[in-house]
């Protein structure tokens, strides 16, 4: 089988530590070529893995012949490469969140059923070790119902992350949109309604600028959802945990409690109503400083040579997406917002 021919959109710090690396590693993928405004980048990474650099994704898309892309640019540009992608012909793997708004995010998923090709949105949330199995856990129904429940994610900020420090795009409002939110909490709106198998009904948001100089894009967020199925809980997005971060879950079901990401080297831990606590050693969680697979890269792979449609698809990235949009949209109206 020949191997898929692979072009990257952007080639900032998500493509240099986890899409390019990953496709490398990944025996169905060829990496062909990268397009970067800053073509010092691409050609790095072209002289790295292989493959040519372009200044542009439109002269790239022109000259090279390749099967799918993934875009790791800025927020606002999500879209916008994504169609032109997919108007290509190519499959299209793009990063969260997906788009800057509902309605664009409503074209990318026009623009490839239109043309008969895959898009996924780079939820990596879903395919953590541990949320995998607890996933598992809560399917077999051990546990029973989950009645409220609280999902956390936050680290010091993107200074440390992106290949611009403090300069980068994420805290420039035209380009990223929004800031934790969209770096991080469109991540764990997505993974709750994956845990739960549920919706969001209705979302207030708490959201702001709480200690980032110079930026108008929020560093903090606490929302309150409420599930289709009942359940309500908290979910909490923050670019401010300066001693270390935290990426966890805890559920609090009919028949015990679930903790996930909350104690170092026991990453699932289940404490029964009745019985013992038993614990699972899974695997850890990919952090900043700690890159472990992602499982989105082979994901994608996978969807393409077997012809099936991922399971992280567009339409699965809109729905996360409203919710953030409803709890920014709550936090200027101060009201409830219904989904």
């Amino acid at each position: 089988m020949s191997k898929i021919k692979i072009a990257v959109f952007g080639c900032g710090a998500i493509a240099q530590r986890r899409h390019i690396p990953e496709y490398a590693e990944n025996g169905l993928a060829e990496l062909v070529a990268y397009a970067d405004p800053i073509l010092e980048r691409a050609q790095e990474m072209a002289d790295q893995y292989g493959g040519k650099a372009y200044a542009s994704y439109e002269e790239l898309l022109a000259s090279e012949d390749v099967d799918a892309v993934s875009v790791c640019t800025p927020n606002h540009l999500h879209a916008e490469m994504a169609i032109y992608a997919a108007n290509a012909g190519k499959h299209v793997l793009v990063e969260k969140p997906m788009a800057a708004t509902a309605e664009e995010g409503e074209q990318m998923i026009e623009a490839a059923r239109r043309n008969g090709v895959f898009l996924m949105v780079g939820h990596n949330q879903r395919l953590m070790p541990p949320h995998v199995k607890a996933k598992e856990i809560l399917d077999s129904g051990e546990l029973g119902r989950v009645l409220t429940f609280r999902t956390s994610f936050g680290h010091p900020g993107p200074e440390s992350w992106s290949v611009d420090g403090a300069g980068s795009w994420f805290f420039r409002k035209d380009e990223a949109v929004m800031g934790a939110m969209g770096d991080l909490g469109v991540h764990k709106s997505d993974f709750i309604r994956y845990l739960l198998d549920d919706e969001v009904a209705e979302v207030a948001g708490f959201i702001g600028t709480v200690d980032k100089k110079d930026t108008d894009v929020d560093d903090n967020a606490s929302c309150l959802l409420r599930m289709k199925g009942g359940a309500i809980g908290t979910l909490v997005a923050s670019w401010t945990q300066y001693k270390g971060g935290d990426n966890s879950t805890v559920l609090w079901c009919e028949r015990g409690v679930m903790k996930i990401g909350t104690v170092d080297g026991d990453e699932v831990i289940v404490e029964p109503t009745e019985g013992l606590t038993q614990t699972y050693k899974v695997g850890a969680m990919a952090t900043n400083e700690k890159q472990v697979p992602s499982g989105v890269i082979d994901a994608f792979l996978d969807s393409i040579s077997t012809g099936t449609p991922p399971a992280i698809s567009g339409e699965e990235g809109l729905k996360s997406l409203k919710v953030i949009l409803a709890a920014f949209e709550s936090q200027r109206t101060g009201q409830f917002v219904k989904l």
